[in-house]
């Protein structure tokens, strides 16, 4: 089956560079629109040196428009970047008085007007708190300079910056704290599902063949009671390697500014294997012998191929418990319900049953046949596993796997 790496990036500050490139446009439109359509107190056009003002606002204009790109991500928004646009809007609010005389003596807006607050943003959302504090008490100062005798609005305006930025930053900084938490959390997702995985994979075939090598050598005695004894002693080292290792190393972001990165393996939509369908009934046939009853739907029980060799695995895992636990003269049988929703696989044995607690103790010593191979591949599948047990009157293992769950395939599970 065709596979390709598929790349999740999630970003809750790519947004803010997005809306940070809106805001530079429009609040450069409307710092053009005021200085040309704008009076001062007494109703008269505002500059006495309108050839300041318009040559300062074409460069803004020019400028603006030029650095779109430069604000479109935090890769591309550069420290020289960063200290240009702050010396930009400097000085536009150092060229007011010298284009408005009467700037100082009026509350009127600045050349750049709430342009300037775009620069400072920039600081935030590229280095957090901290730069947006170093920018904006640069713009403070030249406000109030600027100003001459600053007025109570004028000390007003510049705190409202100044704590305005500063909190963007540190909401920015807390953000990408978070992404990284959760790009860390998904990778930890995906390598357990790897390692239950490995487990049920070597459970159905290494641990399986190792413990029939020391029930036999046992059997036999001599030397193959020492063979056994071997066997047994690697079958108790690979469970505990299975149960608390094969966890994959873990993967980092190349490109944090962008966003936490979380890489994962998905199965290629237009590779045939993905969406070929399968039987479920032609691989349960083969279990069906002398002391195994197979009783199925007279129509095919239709799967996506996957889900069905997985399901069928699981059906293996629970008759290969019924061969170990209940002895070689138990009878199972396999029951195969084909509903609207859902479809139903139940497996069913004469054997002594399971005592109550054996399961919760097998699996803290590591014996993960239930767990694994058979609760975790229909948890994988989105669907269930009940193992019903009296002692003395059998086991019932009743498997449910719902059919919208599984035609999505495996690669929802993945995002």
């Amino acid at each position: 089956m065709a596979e390709r790496e598929r790349v999740v990036r999630m970003s809750v500050e790519q947004p803010l560079w997005r809306a940070l490139t809106g805001y530079r446009v429009l609040t450069m439109v409307y710092a053009v629109l005021l200085a040309i359509f704008g009076k001062d107190n007494f109703g008269q056009p505002r500059f006495e040196r309108p050839w300041v003002a318009f040559a300062y606002l074409a460069f803004l204009f020019v400028w603006t428009l030029a650095t779109l790109p430069k604000v479109r991500s935090a890769a591309a928004c550069t420290k020289r970047f960063l200290g240009a646009d702050l010396v930009v809007a400097l000085t536009g609010i150092m060229l007011t008085p010298v284009a408005d005389i009467h700037s100082q003596t009026f509350d009127g807006p600045t050349l750049p007007s709430i342009w300037t607050a775009g620069a400072v943003l920039a600081f935030a959302i590229k280095g957090g708190w901290r730069w947006a504090a170093f920018a904006s008490t640069f713009v403070a100062a030249a406000n109030i300079i600027q100003r001459g005798d600053p007025s109570r609005d004028t000390f007003h305006n510049v705190l409202l910056v100044w704590v305005a930025s500063i909190a963007i930053g540190y909401v920015v900084e807390v953000a990408r704290a978070s992404e990284r938490t959760l790009a860390r959390a998904l990778e930890i997702e995906a390598a357990t599902r790897e390692r239950e995985r490995l487990a049920r994979d070597i459970h159905d075939s290494v641990l399986q063949v190792l413990a029939m090598v020391q029930r036999r050598g046992t059997a036999i005695g001599g030397e193959a009671a020492e063979l056994g004894r071997m066997a047994g002693e690697q079958e108790v080292a690979l469970r505990t390697l299975v149960s608390s290792g094969l966890v994959p190393p873990t993967r980092v972001s190349e490109d944090a500014a962008e966003g936490a990165v979380v890489r994962t393996v998905d199965v290629d939509e237009e590779s045939p294997d993905s969406a070929a369908t399968c039987d479920l009934r032609t691989l349960l046939a083969p279990h069906a012998g002398a002391r195994t009853s197979f009783a199925e739907p007279g129509a095919p029980v239709v799967l996506p191929a996957e889900a069905a060799r997985e399901l069928a695995a699981a059906v293996s895992a629970a008759l290969d418990n019924v061969r170990v636990h209940a002895g070689d003269g138990a009878q199972a049988w396999i029951l195969v319900e084909d509903e609207p929703g859902e479809v139903i696989v139940t497996v069913r044995d004469d054997g002594p049953g399971i005592p109550e607690g054996r399961l919760a103790q097998a699996e803290g010593e590591g014996r993960m046949g239930v767990a694994l191979s058979i609760r975790g591949r229909l948890r994988d599948l989105g669907g269930t596993a009940e193992v019903i047990s009296v002692p003395g009157q059998g086991t019932e293992v009743e498997l449910k796997v719902p059919k919208a769950q599984v035609s999505r395939g495996k690669a929802g599970s993945a995002r």
